[in-house]
């Protein structure tokens, strides 16, 4: 057996960053930015009103002066002229400040009768006047790689790009294996039971940006094996669930062999997860999971998750660790690292007393991992210790 940190550096090693593409804007959210991309034009592209008001030259702004209303600006429709001595243009938010005026007097500090103002009210040090380029100026870079979120399509948008360069989401095949297992919605014989790893990993690897498609059920024959595989061509990441054991009827390492699997490692010292194989099938990186329900999850958790992040072009460090306060005591750990389903909450961290691995309502209810070295003392409550949020 190798250590969770071995592990997690082989399988990286089976993959690489992808390449790009390029897709609209409008479809761009979620993706990672692949090449950095330049400001088109400033923001905002001219002077701005940032109130409602009147606009007049800053020098002339005191209590009592009065001016003449001599036009008006608004968004999208600048006054043409030029604003003289004694001179003011109504102007609305958002538009062009016209020329010869450096101040907008807020429109709550003004009386007015007919064309003539009067500023009635200290009108403030503030110009009310959003400068160009005061949010960004062309030629200005947002940096990849990234991650884009709303905020940053919204910041693309409005430097004007587009489409947008992203890395291609890597194509994940997901194969449970087990003539125990039928679909979801099939009807399941006396000694079945539903597949559930398949769809829980989907919806994880999914979410982390990748494109995972789940293939036909692989029954517990070579034929049966050898045709999922066929199936999983072309995917960047074939992940198999079950039948990476040894038992009679776990035939994915040898049907793999055949098929030129070259492999990097077999069974890892954690808990959950213990019997998990890795390595390069021809063109695609292979990862070989536990078939017990939890054990799956966990290790999409804590090994497939950093691989698609390294095939996405996103930093792929150590796990981000966080620390908690141990609400409830726990006895020494055995010899290899253990992954404990917990709930944190305002006592602090809560390790479920049942960790079987089958137990899919206790992961349901868990929203961390308490992670335990191999050998780890007992622990007393009120101790810090670590645990990954999930």
């Amino acid at each position: 057996m190798i250590s969770v940190n071995d592990a997690r550096t082989q399988l990286l090693a089976l993959v690489r960053q992808l390449e790009a593409e390029t897709v609209p804007l409008a479809e761009a959210a979620g993706r990672v930015l692949a090449q950095d991309v330049v400001a088109r034009r400033d923001q905002p592209p001219f002077s701005a009103s940032a109130m409602d008001g009147y606009a007049v030259n800053a020098a002339e702004v005191e209590r009592h002066a009065m001016f003449k209303v001599i036009g008006e600006a608004a968004a999208g429709h600048g006054f043409q002229g030029r604003v003289g001595a004694g001179q003011a243009v109504r102007i609305f938010t958002g538009a062009l400040v016209p020329d010869g005026a450096s101040f907008v007097v807020i429109q709550e500090d003004v009386s007015r009768t007919g064309d003539l103002i009067t500023i009635t009210s200290e009108p403030g040090a503030n110009s009310n006047i959003r400068p160009r380029g005061g949010d960004f100026l062309a030629g200005q870079t947002v940096s990849s790689p990234r991650l884009l979120t709303a905020a940053d399509i919204a910041l693309l948008a409005a430097m004007n790009i587009p489409s947008v360069p992203v890395t291609r989401r890597p194509e994940v095949a997901l194969i449970s294996t087990g003539d125990e297992l039928v679909m979801p919605g099939d009807t399941p014989e006396a000694d079945q039971i539903i597949v559930s790893n398949t769809f829980g990993l989907k919806a994880m690897l999914d979410g982390l940006g990748a494109r995972a498609r789940i293939l036909p059920i692989a029954r517990d024959t070579r034929s049966a094996l050898r045709t999922a595989f066929e199936l999983a061509e072309g995917a960047d990441l074939v992940v198999t669930i079950g039948g990476a054991s040894v038992g009679d009827h776990d035939l994915v390492a040898d049907v793999a062999a055949d098929l030129g699997l070259q492999r990097s490692f077999y069974k890892v010292a954690m808990r959950p997860g213990k019997p998990l194989m890795a390595g390069r099938m021809n063109t695609a990186a292979m990862v070989g999971l536990p078939g017990n329900p939890v054990s799956a999850m966990v290790c999409g958790q804590v090994f497939l998750a950093p691989m698609i992040r390294a095939m996405l072009g996103l930093p792929t460090t150590e796990p981000a660790f966080q620390t908690a306060r141990l609400a409830k005591a726990l006895p020494a750990n055995g010899p290899r690292e253990h992954y404990m389903r917990a709930q944190l909450d305002a006592e602090g961290l809560q390790v479920f007393d049942n960790q079987d691995s089958s137990l899919l309502t206790v992961l349901a209810k868990a929203n961390a991992l308490l992670v335990r070295p191999p050998h780890d003392p007992a622990r007393s409550v009120g101790e810090m210790v670590r645990y990954l949020p999930i």
